[in-house]
Parts: C-alpha cells; sequence; structure tokens
C-alpha cells in the first residue's frame, strides 16, 4: 500500500497585519556627494544598510576620518515601507540639517539607507533657511550619482517532504522563483528556501491543493 507523502512548512519571518510592500527601492552601493557656501563645505555620504548595527558601524567610521568636522548630520530609514527613520541635526539648528537630509530620502522613496553629511565651518553663518538649501544639495549630488535598484522582499520558509513528492517540491520552487539557501537528506527531505513575499498567497494555496489530493500536509504559517 501507498504512503501518502508529508510535507510541512515553518515561515520564519513574521508578518504585520497592514499590507506589506512586495519591494522596495534602494542604492547598490556607497556614494559620494559635496556643496561649498560661504567657505562652508558640505561633504555627503550614503550607505547601504541592513540595519543599525550597520548604521551605527558607518557613522563610527565617518566620525574617525572626519574627526575636525564642526557636524555629522544624517538620516536613515530601514524596512521595505520606510517605518524605520531617524533625523539628527547634530548640534545645527532644529530641523535645518536631519530634516532636509531624510526629505531628500523620503523624495526619492528609497530606504535602507543611511546618508551622512559632514559639515566643515567656513565661519559664515548661512541662517536655517540657508543650512536646509546646503544639507538638501550636498545629498542630492550624492543621490544623483547613485545607482539605485528595486529589491524584493523575501520571506524564508522551510519545506519538508517525502522523496516522492521531489518533482512537485521543485516545480513550486520554481514556479515561485524561490532560492534554496539550505538542504538536509534524511528519512525525508528538508528544505530551507527563500520566496518573494508577492508570491506567499498563491504558494500556499498551492500546497493547501496538494493536502487536497491526499497529500499528508504540516502547514504552520502565520
Amino acid at each position: 500500500m501507498r504512503h501518502p507523502e508529508s510535507f510541512s512548512l515553518t515561515q520564519i519571518q513574521p508578518y504585520t497585519l497592514h499590507k506589506p510592500a512586495f519591494s522596495f527601492l534602494t542604492i547598490t552601493e556607497p556614494v559620494n556627494g559635496s556643496y561649498r557656501e560661504k567657505g562652508s563645505k558640505f561633504l555627503a555620504f550614503a550607505f547601504p544598510v541592513e540595519d543599525e548595527a550597520a548604521i551605527q558601524a558607518e557613522l563610527a567610521a565617518l566620525r574617525k576620518a572626519h574627526y575636525d568636522a564642526h557636524h555629522h548630520c544624517y538620516a536613515w530609514v530601514l524596512g521595505p515601507e520606510g517605518v524605520q527613520y531617524r533625523a539628527n541635526d547634530d548640534g545645527e539648528p532644529a530641523h535645518s540639517a536631519g530634516d532636509p537630509i531624510l526629505g531628500q530620502l523620503r523624495s526619492r522613496q528609497l530606504t535602507n539607507i543611511l546618508v551622512v553629511v559632514v559639515r566643515y565651518f567656513g565661519g559664515t553663518k548661512l541662517g536655517v533657511g540657508g543650512l536646509i538649501h546646503a544639507y538638501r544639495e550636498a545629498v542630492a549630488d550624492a543621490l544623483n550619482k547613485a545607482s539605485i535598484i528595486r529589491k524584493e522582499v523575501m520571506f524564508s520558509m522551510t519545506i519538508r517532504y517525502g522523496f516522492g513528492s521531489t518533482p512537485e517540491v521543485m516545480k513550486l520552487i520554481k514556479e515561485f522563483d524561490a532560492t534554496i539557501i539550505a538542504e538536509q537528506y534524511d528519512d525525508t527531505a528538508v528544505l530551507q528556501v527563500n520566496v518573494p513575499l508577492k508570491h506567499r498567497e498563491a504558494l500556499v494555496e498551492k500546497l493547501e491543493l496538494l493536502k487536497a489530493l491526499k497529500h499528508e500536509i504540516d502547514k504552520r504559517v502565520p
């Protein structure tokens, strides 16, 4: 008697209750820009980042390299939906530096990015309006040089299945653009895969279809 093949899957990353973003825009590599106004130099540095640890590392490196600068103002945005962000004036008048930097990131819909503008004071005060303009222009100069790409939001899933169901599993992996990142073979096969978030509902539906076709499926998707 033929025993039904068994499947189990576990999603690694949690889902939020609001509609998720399926892709986002970011830069591919660090870029620099600059702006000068009345003797002051504004040096902009943009970095692609994945988390706050990377942000702090880049900030520390710039502070060390430009230890003699008067200000290290910055803004960053994280996450596919850009809900994590921060702007810092670093001693400049309130909202004259960090907010203009952040505004450039928002206007270009960029996330997973840090931009720092290092200012060397030239001896002449620019006023709040002048500072806003200078910081905005320095960031624009850097971002105009950046290579911007759209990245897919991915989620991780573990699929366990009997060897007899290998063709069906491989077909789903190909159909939904999944990438195998780990695999283990014992009494059953276990694959850990990354899948574009936009395919989540369709993939779950196909797994439910296998269950309806008498495959034994243990499915856990939060």
